[in-house]
């Protein structure tokens, strides 16, 4: 199932769940994005993404793992994320990546608040992510939809930001 998102700059796009057979896609995707965003995405240096974490990226064989594309009108793939959640889907970490030259038409928010709405239609009671404290940018959109943003008590690199179920979301 596709699901057209709008963002504020116009720039329409589709959202659908990733199959096993967008491995090829995703590989291609991760050549579009900065180093420094690679760097982001995993929480570390990273310079070429491992079949392992396109397998991960690409199968949902766990129904707390949440994988989502978003596709330009043309058909190209613009984004990723994941939305994994713990056993009892309580909690879920979130993870969003965007094609270098995609990047400021809005693509963050309107994917970043798709995935809120889906935790919250799947009763996931909070949703995270950890952010390198230098991810200025991701951190400040988290926090402008209503993320409340912390320090990671076990590294002060990093910062955890979080959203409560139904918290309401801007717009």
């Amino acid at each position: 199932m596709k699901n057209t998102l709008i963002t504020h700059t116009g720039f329409r796009f589709e959202v659908r769940r990733a199959r096993p057979e967008d491995e090829p896609l995703v590989a291609e995707f991760f050549k579009h994005v900065t180093p420094e965003d690679l760097r982001f995405r995993f929480l570390g240096a990273v310079r070429e993404v491992s079949h392992e974490r396109l397998v991960a990226m690409t199968r949902s064989d766990d129904p707390h793992i949440h994988n989502f594309l978003a596709f330009s009108t043309n058909g190209t793939l613009i984004a990723v994320a994941t939305l994994a959640a713990d056993p009892a889907d309580r909690r879920g970490e979130v993870a969003i990546c965007i094609r270098e030259d995609r990047k400021h038409l809005g693509i963050g928010w309107e994917f970043l608040g798709y995935i809120a709405r889906y935790a919250d239609d799947h009763d996931i009671e909070t949703i995270e992510s950890i952010e390198s404290r230098e991810n200025r940018a991701a951190i400040k959109l988290e926090r402008e939809m209503g993320f409340i943003v912390a320090t990671d008590p076990g590294d002060p690199t990093l910062v955890l930001v979080q959203r409560k179920l139904g918290a309401k979301l801007p717009g």
